[in-house]
């Protein structure tokens, strides 16, 4: 029999030089077993791939969409994958952005930035914390933790983010919501605000070159999921509810 490990289930992949792919590869790397969920199975299946080349283990787990029974299912899956193990960390890194003046913006983006920033985050929420509740603590005093990705539009609005906005706002609700709700059960749950753009292929191939290797403007994924790494392994005497990340030379 395979020895046990804990399981990171995170939703969210993109093209897979994101901050989902970044942290899966960061949590393979500490001896966590990878549930990733995408709609993209081309891109998921590669990611699930590079680690799993790099020594790690992971599975792909395609959703046609997020929705409550689809979410389920795939949580359903990766108990069938790996039955003797625990699902100690679930990070919700799935988002819809716009950025238009509102008189612009339409009633289809509203309801796609509610339907992903809000009700899906709801329903990924949900399987989480149902799979933490039937779990003993671990050696930090948890049963799992929850991370929202987020971003400065949660906690304030601007021209062109009614949308984004709105959709954000409900997310850090929700994740303080759950974090006064389940903490007593030694739960933790962490809204993380990523504050600046993040080095992924299309933000080098939309800025000059020589941006690229500038970190004081810009995001590297892999440090954004060190910083998860950092949230998971909080023992409970000091857990973060709400982390900003930005580069030094950030406006904000």
């Amino acid at each position: 029999m395979a020895s046990q490990k804990p399981i990171l289930v995170v939703a969210g992949i993109g093209n897979g030089t994101g901050t989902g792919a970044a942290t899966a590869r960061e949590f393979a790397k500490k001896g966590y077993r990878v549930a990733l969920i995408a709609r993209n199975a081309e891109h998921l299946e590669k990611a699930a791939l590079d680690i799993r080349n790099d020594g790690g283990e992971a599975q792909a787990f395609p959703a046609s969409e997020y929705s409550y029974a689809e979410i389920h299912r795939v949580f359903e899956e990766v108990k069938k994958q790996w039955p003797n193990d625990q699902t100690r960390v679930s990070v919700w890194n799935v988002g819809f952005a716009v950025w238009k003046p509102f008189l612009e913006t339409t009633e289809e983006e509203v309801k796609e930035s509610v339907n992903t920033n809000i009700v899906a985050a709801f329903a990924f929420a949900k399987e989480s914390i149902l799979a933490f509740k039937g779990q003993g603590l671990d050696e930090n005093g948890a049963r799992g933790t929850l991370i929202f990705t987020s971003a400065t539009a949660a906690w304030r609005g601007n021209i062109t983010t009614s949308a984004v906005s709105a959709g954000k706002h409900g997310l850090k609700a929700l994740a303080q919501s759950l974090n006064k709700e389940f903490g007593k059960q030694n739960i933790h749950v962490a809204h993380a605000i990523i504050d600046g753009v993040i080095l992924t292929d299309r933000y080098k191939s939309a800025r000059p070159v020589e941006l690229h290797g500038n970190e004081d403007v810009r995001l590297n994924p892999e440090s954004i999921a060190k910083a998860y790494v950092y949230l998971a392994q909080q023992d409970r005497s000091a857990w973060t509810f709400e982390l900003d990340l930005r580069p030094a030379h950030e406006k904000w």
